[in-house]
């Protein structure tokens, strides 16, 4: 995702995906660790996409 889209989600649309992005981290790293993960830049992708949405979320807080 791009810092742009995120910008343009609401409060509870950002907590939404940043719960998804939470749980696919999740069984990114399991499927990784078994073997079955044939992409692992993904779980790079996905730790950016949640840092963004961090961020973004406190820049909201703070402004």
């Amino acid at each position: 995702m791009q810092a742009s889209e995120i910008r343009e989600l609401s409060e509870g649309e950002m907590d939404t995906k940043l719960t998804d992005l939470v749980e696919t981290l999740f069984n990114f790293r399991f499927q990784h660790e078994s073997g079955q993960l044939e992409n692992a830049n993904r779980i790079k992708q996905v730790r950016r996409d949640i840092a963004r949405i961090k961020t973004i979320k406190r820049e909201r807080n703070i402004g």
